[in-house]
């Protein structure tokens, strides 16, 4: 009987060791991601201080990307870079980068957040195949009391920025592009 208890013992601790070790990468990226997602609830609180209304879209929205921290910069040329984590209702579902080339006048840099809310399904599956590319930043609204009142989505997606430092003077031509990985 003893014999048992010992083969069953070392059974789940061989188990135990196999699952800890195929999921290793995921305890690699924990720390970095723990922290990507305090910053996006932050950012979220932020957003929701700035504009009361905003808490509305965050409950109603199909799904959102929040990328809290965004760096950008450019003098004739200029860039943009930022990771985000992307909700389904209050779950995390992925994480997503965004990158954004621009050209024309500008010139200084700038630190500042966006969410990026989406209508429906088929909207959310177009953005985690890629499939979504803003090809001028016309379309973001910049958050401020009240500013989500009036707005309404467009081609299934609304876009809010809210800035955090830095000055940019710009009148450039660019795209945000976005790359999306599965939690």
């Amino acid at each position: 009987m003893k014999l048992v208890y010992k083969f069953i013992l070392v059974a789940i601790l061989a188990s135990l060791t196999v699952y800890a070790m195929t999921n290793f990468t995921y305890f690699q990226k924990s720390e970095r991601d723990k922290k990507l997602i305090a910053d996006s609830k932050n950012a979220q609180a932020e957003f929701i201080k700035t504009d009361a209304l905003m808490k509305n879209l965050f409950n109603t929205a199909y799904a959102y990307v929040i990328f809290p921290n965004i760096g950008k910069g450019g003098f004739g040329i200029g860039g943009a870079m930022g990771n985000g984590i992307v909700y389904k209702g209050e779950s995390i579902i992925g994480t997503a980068k965004m990158n954004q080339l621009t050209i024309g006048f500008q010139a200084g840099g700038q630190a500042y957040r966006e969410v990026i809310f989406f209508e429906n399904e088929s909207v959310l599956n177009n953005f985690k195949e890629n499939k979504i590319e803003f090809t001028a930043q016309a379309s973001a609204v910049v958050a401020a009391e009240g500013a989500s009142a009036n707005v309404k989505y467009n081609n299934g997606v609304m876009v809010f920025t809210q800035p955090k430092a830095g000055l940019m003077y710009e009148a450039s031509v660019g795209g945000q592009k976005f790359t999306f990985h599965n939690f």
